[in-house]
This record gives C-alpha cells, structure tokens and sequence, in this order.
C-alpha cells in the first residue's frame, strides 16, 4: 500500500509539472501587466487595479509587452518613484496622491499597423478610497475593458484586441526570462495573483489534473 501511495504522489507531480512547463512556454500573449512600485523597482501586482486601493504616496506601473506569464513579463521601465513623479501636485485634504507610471512597450510588441506612444508619468490625486484603476482612468483616458474586466487599453492604446495570443511567437529560451494583463477584478491580469493568461490555463487544467488522480488513487486504495 505504501508503494503505492509513492507512485501516486510522483506520477501526480509529474503531470502537475508537465502541464505548468510546457504550454508557458508554448505560448505568449500581447496585453498590459500591473506592477506595484517598491522603492526604486517594481514587483509584479497580487490583485488587479480595480481591487487594489493604494496608499498616499504609492506608485502603480502598468507595462503592454507580450509574453507567456508573469516570470517572463517586462516591468515598466521608468523608476518607480513617488517623489519624482508627484513632487509638484501638493498634499490635499480628503485626497491621496498615486503616482502613475504607464509603459506603452516597444515597437517589437506592437499591434501589427500600430505604434506604441511615448511612456509617460503621472500624478493622480483621486479619493482617499479611489483604486489603482480609478487612478489611472483619472490620467489616462479612455481605458478600455472586456467583458471579464480585463484591462485592454490606455490612452486608446492599442486600438483593438485584448490579451491576443502573437502568432508565430518564439518559445523562450528558459522558463526564467525576465519577469505580466492587468484584470480589473484581480484574475493579472491578465491577476488574485494573477501570472499572465496561459499560467491561468495552466492552473486550471493542473488542478482537474489533481483531481482526477486523487479519485483514481481513492478507488485503488478501497480496492486494496
């Protein structure tokens, strides 16, 4: 019974991680990611800008980029500072202050027929409730969403499209490169914690994968 038991549990890991390994790598997508702003760098977003409600003096990033997941997203790449983009919008009453970094990508990850603006910083002074995204639609209209809240456009950019797979994309070269959709509702994003549209595949499919091989180890075990 104990031998059993062992094999289950390898041959279960071993499903889990083919799944999560392969289709990552498979498969990339072009949509904007949601960072945090922690000091001078950027960390990759737990909850999506509609849920998120940052504190006076937080910066949030949002990058358009393509990739496969989190792991491999590109972070904005101006600084993540609070002083330097909000030093000339003075403290308010019943107001709090968001610095806004938005990252329109690079040439490289545009639409085809599409250029990417320049990246730009702004201050919001919003509702001392006001989410991240009620920040950024403060700075950067006209923000577009899907039907599932996911966060599509900003500034009008790109004019069409939402988290769509890039045809002909090249696997990369590890599971490692650089380290991202923003959902509204926090599934990054593509994010919660979200890891970019195929590791929200990739979860799902793992976990009927799971729960497949515990049924099938329950019906042996009763058997023996």
């Amino acid at each position: 019974m104990r031998r059993t038991r062992i094999a289950g549990a390898v041959l279960l890991a071993g499903a889990v991680t083919g799944l999560s390994a392969g289709p990552a790598q498979a498969q990339e997508y072009r949509y904007w990611s949601f960072w945090d702003g922690k000091g001078s760098s950027w960390a990759y977003a737990t909850e999506g800008p509609a849920t998120v409600r940052p504190a006076d003096g937080a910066v949030a990033g949002f990058r358009f980029a393509v990739s496969a997941d989190s792991a491999a997203a590109g972070k904005p790449r101006a600084a993540a500072g609070f002083d330097a983009i909000c030093h000339g919008t003075p403290a308010k009453d019943g107001r709090k202050r968001i610095g806004i970094v938005v990252d329109f990508g690079t040439a490289a990850d545009a639409p085809g027929g599409e250029r990417p603006p320049e990246a730009r910083t702004e201050c919001a002074q919003v509702a001392e409730d006001a989410s991240a995204g009620e920040a950024l639609a403060a700075v950067a209209r006209p923000l577009r969403y899907d039907s599932n809240a996911l966060l599509c456009a900003i500034a009008g950019y790109p004019k069409s499209g939402c988290a769509d797979q890039v045809k002909g994309a090249k696997e990369p070269a590890s599971s490692a490169s650089p380290s991202s959709g923003a959902a509204a509702d926090g599934g990054e994003s593509a994010g919660g914690g979200d890891s970019g549209p195929s590791a929200g595949l990739v979860g799902g499919v793992a976990a009927v994968v799971v729960l497949g091989a515990a049924a099938v180890w329950q019906a042996r075990r009763r058997r023996g």
